[in-house]
């Protein structure tokens, strides 16, 4: 499958590199006032630990906008998360380099930014990063006029490469600025009228049969997931998939669903030990994580077994999302709600430290006979593939009896584990608790645990993220992170209408409407949606449709919702909104799933 991608604007990029020669002279003249990194005292644990850089680094806002326009300096905006993995490579290799350091500060006004606080502006960068470059993904880097539009776009890059692009762009700015500003102005894409389409039962059919279709065209049927070299859970569209599966049988669809599930569960993708899935792996085979987890995958995927254990009637699905559950259960929760993400580094800022065991560390802990048994399952007969050993997971299929032992050593060795201190995002989130507040819910029959988790839940979103009629994005260090997005809004409001099914009370459901009017209110518009109100940049980034990506579209989620209401007026507003469907006729309907599942919720395919 194609990566979508949409016109370039790379006019002004070959004019940028012309120069190639680094040098490390301070450019412009007159000296601005020094500026201090403002980020060690930051809510964001991400960018708390930028708080000791070199760089010079603001806080993305008005204030630091005004700044550039006063000094006619571009703005330096680097964002991140904190379990990226090459975020940290980034800073360790370049913005804790004094050098580097001083180029930026000297010629730029720099900008951290975690993207889990700032969707709408992320979400812009990225998009401006696939249309100029091709290709997006963390650290992304972006070069922002004073006025407010995108210039330039970088991901990593090491030192002396990423010096280059600093000092050449230092150079051409100080040489043309208002050349330069009127490219980026230029670069926008011009919008169009959006045409609309009434929604009908057989538009519902039709895009349901081409997701299933494009699904198929593109799907590896040898080791599961998309046919491409890097695997990721795709948990959105496996989703829809099961419920279209549920629905209507089709036999490859059902295939390729068993043996994606099979194949992220046995390969590199769970942590045997722990419980929990990895972010994605770097291989096809599912074998090579990168070894960030995230509570937004273990929610949905928790789901996603439970509902897969229910429509294939298959028990282990069901084992593996208990083992899910309660991983987040014992990993993640703090404080009656779920932190954002455990870090691929280990504390001694090892990649995949926490996880990995050498033949050495497991002849200090299992029997010459034990060893044999985890040596055969992990396949140990050939090299590591990590420098710091193997990682547990079933390259060679387990037999019954095999499973009974292992059940008996992975609780050692995980004793032994739990020693490895690795760094957390600890910001509680109101949309991904949300979707944690959906798992639960849909799993409290399974455990009065998994009730008292989804109640907990339930209180963090009324009682503390509820303030004074706005709902709060989150909360961190003893901080409230300021009003919510649209993912705030849309899947907090999902998870309450999921906990109120189950608890059948009226306030919930009730609350939960009163959430989904408000997203509609703050960031519906006639030109299309905003992830967030407000903002910086010079033009609203307006979406008629947005698309999934790991998380499921919170446009189509708060569409689902309001659905489920039964509210006339939330329909009458998601009907509106599905109207705008000329968007899936022009895109693939893969990356739109979520789409198609709030289509199908107003046109059910009935049972045969």
């Amino acid at each position: 499958m194609k990566k979508r991608k949409s016109s370039c604007y790379l006019e002004y990029s070959h004019k940028i590199f012309l120069s190639l020669i680094l040098y490390f002279a301070c450019v412009g003249a007159g000296v601005a006032d020094q500026l201090v990194n403002q980020l060690k005292n930051s809510p964001s644990p991400y960018l708390a630990i930028h708080g000791d850089d070199p760089v010079a680094w603001q806080e993305w806002s008005q204030a630091t906008l005004e700044m550039a326009r006063k000094q006619n300096k571009l703005l330096f905006v680097s964002i991140g998360y904190f379990s990226c993995h090459w975020c940290h490579v980034m800073q360790a290799e370049s913005y804790r380099n004094l050098e580097i350091a001083a180029l930026i500060n000297q010629n730029f006004i720099p900008v951290k930014v975690d993207r889990e606080l700032e969707v709408a502006l992320d979400a812009e960068m990225i998009d401006f990063a696939q249309r100029t470059m091709g290709s997006a993904g963390w650290p992304l880097n972006i070069f922002i006029t004073p006025e407010g539009y995108p210039l330039y776009a970088v991901l990593y890059e090491k030192p002396d490469r990423f010096g280059v692009i600093l000092n050449t762009l230092a150079k051409e700015w100080l040489a043309d600025s208002a050349g330069l500003k009127t490219m980026a102005k230029k670069s926008g894409i011009a919008e169009s009228p959006t045409v609309k389409i009434k929604p009908t039962a057989e538009l519902a059919d039709k895009y349901r049969k081409q997701l299933v279709q494009e699904t198929l065209a593109n799907a590896d049927f040898l080791k599961g997931g998309l046919n491409v070299p890097r695997k990721f859970p795709l948990s959105p569209q496996l989703t829809v998939l099961l419920e279209i599966e549920a629905r209507e049988h089709n036999v490859r669809l059902a295939e390729w669903l068993r043996l994606t599930l099979d194949q992220m569960a046995e390969g590199g993708l769970r942590d045997h030990l722990g419980g929990g899935f990895f972010r994605y792996t770097v291989d096809p085979l599912w074998q090579r994580p990168h070894f960030e987890k995230m509570l937004y995958d273990n929610a949905q995927l928790a789901m996603i077994y439970l509902r897969a254990a229910k429509i294939f009637n298959h028990a282990a699905y069901r084992d593996i999302a208990v083992e899910t559950l309660n991983f987040m259960l014992d990993e993640m929760r703090t404080d009656g709600a779920f932190i954002t993400s455990i870090s691929a580094l280990s504390e001694k800022g090892l990649e995949g430290g926490t996880y990995l065991w050498s033949e050495e560390q497991l002849k200090t802990i299992l029997s010459a006979d034990e060893l044999s048994l985890v040596a055969r399952i992990w396949g140990m007969d050939t090299a590591a593939e990590f420098d710091l050993g193997y990682l547990p997971m079933n390259r060679k299929e387990p037999t019954l009896e095999d499973k009974k032992r292992l059940k008996e050593i992975y609780p050692r060795l995980l004793q032994v584990r739990k020693q490895r201190i690795t760094p957390t995002d600890t910001k509680l989130l109101a949309g991904l608790n949300g979707i944690a507040l959906e798992a639960f819910s849909e799993a409290s029959a399974l455990d009065p645990r998994y009730r008292l988790a989804a109640d907990e839940l339930r209180t963090f979103i009324v009682k503390r993220l509820w303030q004074n009629g706005v709902l709060q994005k989150g909360f961190s260090r003893q901080q409230l992170l300021g009003p919510g997005d649209l993912e705030s809004y849309a899947y907090a409001a999902s998870g309450l209408m999921h906990y109120a099914e189950i608890g059948a009370k009226s306030e919930d459901a009730q609350f939960a409407r009163q959430l989904a009017n408000l997203a509609w209110q703050k960031f519906y518009t006639p030109q299309g949606f905003l992830l967030e109100q407000g903002g910086e940049l010079a033009r609203p980034y307006y979406q008629t449709i947005i698309a999934d990506g790991p998380l499921p579209s919170p446009s189509s989620v708060l569409i689902n919702v309001s659905l489920l209401t039964g509210n006339k007026e939330l329909g009458v507003q998601a009907k509106n909104a599905l109207a705008d469907g000329e968007v899936l006729q022009k895109q693939e309907v893969f990356w739109f799933a979520s789409q198609v599942n709030a289509l199908n919720r107003l046109y059910p395919k009935k049972k045969p």
